[in-house]
């Protein structure tokens, strides 16, 4: 009778010292956003994740264990993350350009043109979810580790460390990604700050002077010649002043 395999104990390391910035942040709010409740629930998602990977582990659920803290967790955390930053941006972005189309004088229904539509907005989401092309590739390696960590015995110790060590470089690069991703909303406060600049330099178009006051002031001017005799009055003009002021 084959006896079983002896598998390698999984053991979950401490992902938190690995997360940097994402846990103790940068100190900055780019693009004037306060960004702290985004980047708690980040790291707190992968930490809970690493948690609940260790209590599966104890009751030898290693399949369930490994899953946990499989690609999808991380990049459903990451995709949170970056859709929060986006709505908070849109926000920011939009109030910004109604206060300067407010100062300018635009009109209310110019002003609703100014508002981002749904195309807009993702395009302002992909931009910002750009910043995580790096993390991308670590987690499809980390997927790859956990058939062979799952089957791990004492000769494929290897196989296991290499599941940790994916785990650990997903950490740090997930750290990377985020202190990318504040340098994108730099980047979109740079991008948009140039358009409220142009919404500040709208001035009301001078068509309508030019097509009701140039006129006007053209018949006061010859009206002035004809009572001043320079000109010659035209007929009816002559007649509507006796009838006027001759009765």
């Amino acid at each position: 009778m084959t006896s079983p395999k002896l598998l390698v104990p999984l053991r979950v390391p401490e992902l938190g010292p690995y997360l940097g910035k994402v846990i103790t942040g940068t100190g900055r709010d780019p693009g004037g956003l306060e960004l702290d409740a985004l980047r708690y629930r980040l790291a707190t998602r992968v930490i809970e994740a690493a948690g609940e990977s260790r209590r599966l582990a104890a009751r030898d659920e290693r399949e369930a264990a490994l899953a946990v803290l499989g690609r999808a967790v991380w990049l459903e955390a990451w995709e949170e993350a970056v859709t929060g930053v986006a709505e908070l941006l849109v926000d920011r972005v939009a109030r910004h350009l109604d206060a300067e189309a407010r100062a300018a004088g635009m009109p209310r229904r110019r002003r609703r043109r100014l508002t981002l539509g749904p195309a807009q907005q993702g395009a302002l989401a992909a931009r910002l979810g750009s910043a995580g092309a790096e993390l991308v590739p670590v987690l499809d390696l980390l997927e790859e580790r956990i058939s062979p960590a799952l089957s791990a015995t004492a000769l494929e110790r290897d196989a296991m460390a290499e599941w940790q060590e994916a785990l650990t470089t997903s950490a740090r690069r997930l750290e990377a990604a985020w202190l990318e991703l504040e340098l994108a909303i730099e980047e979109e406060e740079q991008r948009w700050r140039s358009v409220a600049d142009e919404v500040a330099g709208w001035r009301k178009p001078l068509w309508p002077v030019v097509v009701v006051i140039v006129p006007a002031l053209g018949v006061a001017v010859w009206l002035g010649l004809v009572l001043g005799g320079y000109v010659d009055a035209p007929g009816w003009l002559a007649s509507a002043w006796r009838f006027l002021f001759q009765r």
